[in-house]
């Protein structure tokens, strides 16, 4: 029965997908028919497909720039995270590439960067600023790749150097930065029991798994249920420079991570995003 519903998601999934696609290209190139919003409303989507039960705990922020700084466990991250929250992503330049999935994420406005060659950071920092300047939420997963599940790998600061992007300047005229929101995201539990170390390579993808083959373990091993924690937003400016900010926010994700694996955090009612630190002066 579960190879059976596996076959019906799948199926149900490409034929969605012949008509999102056609749709978004259009609404990509006109600038209308909901254009940022129906990446969110499809991923939404097929998180239900797929039997991902997300549980939100926290704000996002989502009426200004911001920089998302999440932790990376798979690809099915991008559902989770674009279902839960009107966002784009940031990805290295491989993914532009991938069959089917490339083209989602080029319909999603991903910025895609160069990782490998460190001569163009500063041209993935540009860009992303340029992006977040606009008013967009933009996801970052610092660690550089995707791993196990049971832990947060170190953050690299160079692509955060988009976090010192100016956004506006105070009452004295000291320039303000964008904000940053940690964001932690546990993969805890399956068919609702707590799941264990054996279990989590079903999910987490990493290494030199396959794609499409770790798609379909999934399928059939779930449903799976995914927290995720969007904490309260920082800055540069708070942080005190780009290198101890990535330091603070991989130790804030790392802790929220924690938390879910251990169920120590139960959800909290959302409510209304409160700026960063010193973007209401910039807003007035």
């Amino acid at each position: 029965m579960r190879s059976l519903r596996a076959i019906y998601v799948l199926a149900t999934f490409l034929l969605t997908s012949a008509f999102v696609i056609p749709w978004q290209s259009i609404a990509l190139r006109t600038r209308s028919l909901g254009y940022k919003r129906l990446p969110f409303l499809y991923q939404r989507f097929l998180s239900r497909l797929f039997d991902i039960r997300v549980t939100v705990i926290g704000t996002p922020i989502q009426d200004r720039g911001v920089l998302m700084v999440a932790n990376h466990t798979s690809y099915l991250d991008i559902l989770v995270l674009g279902g839960s929250v009107q966002v784009s992503f940031v990805a290295k330049s491989e993914v532009a590439g991938w069959p089917l999935f490339g083209t989602f994420a080029r319909l999603q406005r991903t910025v895609f960067v160069e990782r490998a060659r460190r001569s163009q950071t500063g041209v993935s920092r540009d860009l992303i600023a340029a992006r977040l300047i606009e008013g967009d939420a933009l996801v970052l997963f610092p660690e550089g790749t995707s791993n196990d599940g049971n832990r947060v790998l170190a953050f690299k600061s160079a692509l955060m150097g988009a976090a010192e992007t100016e956004v506006g300047h105070d009452a004295q005229g000291r320039a303000l930065h964008v904000p940053v929101q940690p964001v932690s995201v546990a993969y805890t539990a399956v068919h609702g029991v707590p799941m264990g170390r054996e279990y989590r390579p079903f999910f987490a993808w990493y290494g030199d798994m396959e794609l499409v083959p770790h798609l379909w373990e999934s399928l059939v091993t779930g449903p799976v249920d995914v927290t995720v924690e969007f904490h309260a937003p920082m800055s540069v400016d708070s942080a005190g420079g780009r290198k101890a900010l990535a330091g603070a926010v991989e130790a804030i994700v790392r802790r929220g991570q924690t938390r879910a694996l251990a169920g120590l955090r139960e959800p909290v009612a959302l409510q209304a995003a409160q700026p960063a630190p010193g973007l209401a002066e910039a807003a007035a």
